[in-house]
């Protein structure tokens, strides 16, 4: 199966990749993490659109631990419709900020790292919106498909961080 890490590896090509920044001054992430809580399966809602996902709906991360004491990082896209072909990539992450956990690398291919921020998230954990120092990536995700009201709140969250939200593609996912 060829890898497709849609989620992570645009992260890895941020420095080298030219284009528009959705937010040309992007916070520190708003709160802790609690790794163990962030663990699960996550539904992206919606995402700046790139190459790596064209086409890419059904779009979902499942975060487990390792036994070497990483993260283990499942994509998994349906391309082109909710019901569609699926193509998944694995990778590892790795927290690098240990005083919030907010912060971490993941890698798709060998020594290849790229940013993973979680710029903020409910209390509950059951929505996070991810991003890097560029303000190049965004994602919104939450724990299960999201109803529209859901996805415009998440999205008004995202704009009062600083985002350009029109940059926003959203993402179709199953219905709740």
């Amino acid at each position: 199966m060829k890898p497709w890490p849609f989620l992570a590896l645009p992260l890895l090509l941020a420095a080298c990749v030219a284009g528009p920044s959705g937010n040309p001054n992007p916070p520190q992430p708003a709160k802790t993490v609690e790794i163990d809580r962030y663990l699960g399966r996550w539904y992206e809602i919606a995402r700046y659109d790139m190459r790596f996902e064209k086409g890419c709906e059904g779009v979902t991360a499942d975060y487990s631990k390792r036994p070497d004491g990483l993260i283990r990082v499942l994509n998994t896209c349906h391309q082109g419709a909710v019901d569609g072909p699926v193509k998944s990539s694995e990778g590892k992450a790795r927290v690098v900020d240990t005083a919030t956990n907010a912060k971490l690398k993941v890698s798709f291919f060998g020594p290849f790292w790229g940013d993973y921020w979680v710029m903020d998230r409910a209390d509950d954990y059951s929505w996070a919106i991810v991003g890097e120092g560029s303000g190049k990536y965004l994602w919104l995700l939450t724990r299960k498909p999201p109803t529209d009201l859901e996805r415009e709140a998440l999205t008004a969250r995202a704009k009062a961080m600083g985002y350009d939200t029109a940059m926003l593609r959203p993402t179709l996912q199953p219905a709740p």
